[in-house]
């Protein structure tokens, strides 16, 4: 199968921010009188709203307030990056301009909202790359389930299976596995479990490696 498209997650892929969303959920939890630690912030990383509140609720019990925590940390995660600002991940503008150079075309798959998401993309210069953003609110289904990748092949024009998937989370690479897309996971936070392992077709410690991984596809194929 030649590989036409290339989608990425944004938050600890193209950006480097999961770290942020680490550090805040965790600050905001507290905040609202959870023991909220670095362990549950990273088991949501990517999730989907519900699929999110139904793993919190396991962890903190029946009562716990998603949108209190969730709206704490928004507001001490945007008074950060107002004060700071945003950074791309490693070699990000390269690889992209590489993959579009290569006649690639690129989209974004992210739970983030659509006007944050094209704000930091902004800063970071990274928005001119991307031919399509789809965002969780696009689709019925978060992650882990695969509506939002298969939302962006298709506003790509491609079938999944002519698509990389690049991912840093296992919900992330659940989500493309699923859709059918050519998962690929460029570690951030953590590096991908025996389980996550089985679903991958490679792993890259960065964002170099996804030339490379197009070029791998098409010959193991």
């Amino acid at each position: 199968m030649k590989i036409k498209g290339i989608i990425f997650d944004m938050d600890g892929v193209l950006l480097d921010t999961e770290k942020l969303y680490v550090r805040f959920w965790c600050e905001a939890g507290r905040a609202c009188g959870y023991p909220y630690e670095e362990k549950h912030a990273l088991a949501t990383r990517s999730l989907g709203r519900p699929f999110a509140i139904e793993r919190l609720r396991g962890f903190f019990g029946d009562g716990f307030d998603y949108d209190a925590v969730r709206n704490k940390r928004i507001e001490l995660m945007d008074r950060y990056i107002a004060e700071n600002g945003v950074e791309a991940k490693p070699y990000a503008a390269e690889a992209l301009r590489t993959l579009k150079e290569k006649g690639l075309r690129l989209a974004l798959a992210t739970a983030t909202p659509p006007e944050r998401a094209e704000r930091y993309l902004s800063q970071t210069g990274l928005i001119g790359y991307l031919d399509k953003i789809v965002c969780a609110s696009m689709v019925a289904r978060g992650k882990p389930e695969p509506d939002i990748y298969l939302r962006a092949s298709g506003e790509l024009a491609l079938e999944p299976g002519e698509c990389i998937a690049v991912e840093d989370s296992p919900n992330g690479i659940l989500s493309a596995y699923r859709a059918g897309c050519v998962p690929v996971m460029v570690p951030d936070m953590d590096e991908p479990d025996e389980e996550t392992l089985g679903m991958l077709f490679a792993v890259k410690k960065d964002l170099r490696g996804i030339e490379e991984a197009v070029g791998e596809v098409e010959k193991w194929s």
